[in-house]
């Protein structure tokens, strides 16, 4: 992995570039995990989007996935019928593909039968997904980061296995790095310390799958 100076002086790692709104992005959000349901099944959602595009694409679209998605609130979501798929094809402001329109649909539903299988609580979703967190991150042999993992590839069968669609191991990978699930921050990098401290606060009391 590579290492950057940004303009602040301040060495992140290199893929956010120069882009003000991707080094915000990664300052401030890669790799900390989130406590709401609605944040964290977004996340889900939109590297479900990015598949096959920048992910500088989505982040500069998030807010009209969160205008055209009901700010991403499973219920509303799981409600969508089919005129709310023609009203999203119609919408320019996202990625109008049918196959992710109606997955994050299908998502919806599925997140809230594990919800209600967890137990009905209010961070149920949450609790379950960082079950999943990595102890210790996989590396390639030449010490670089995989485009999946034996984790990634796990969670993303179990979920494949509980109706959920458009989320493979590449894209669930992506996602455990965007959430903390696993800290890919360069070990140089000025956010690194602050991502692990919030990661190991936020795994206190988790069981590991």
């Amino acid at each position: 992995m590579e290492l950057i100076t940004g303009a602040d002086g301040q060495p992140r790692c290199w893929w956010p570039g120069e882009h003000d709104d991707y080094l915000r992005y990664h300052d401030s959000e890669w790799g900390r995990p989130t406590t709401s349901t609605e944040r964290l099944f977004e996340k889900i959602c939109l590297e479900g989007f990015q598949s096959g595009l920048s992910w500088l694409t989505i982040l500069r679209k998030r807010e009209n996935f969160r205008a055209a998605f009901a700010d991403f609130d499973l219920e509303r979501v799981a409600a969508f019928g089919e005129a709310d798929v023609e009203r999203l094809l119609g919408d320019a402001g996202i990625i109008r593909h049918r196959g992710k329109i109606e997955a994050t649909i299908n998502n919806a539903q599925r997140a809230l039968e594990l919800i209600e299988a967890e137990g009905r609580s209010d961070t149920a979703l949450v609790d379950w997904i960082w079950s999943w967190a990595v102890v210790e991150a996989e590396r390639t042999d030449d010490g670089g980061m995989p485009a999946a993992t034996e984790r990634s590839t796990a969670l993303a069968k179990e979920l494949k296995r509980r109706g959920w669609r458009f989320f493979g191991p590449t894209t669930a990978y992506a996602f455990m790095q965007s959430e903390g699930l696993t800290n890919d921050h360069h070990a140089e990098c000025f956010v690194r310390d602050e991502c692990d401290a919030e990661r190991q606060a936020f795994l206190v009391g988790r069981d590991l799958r």
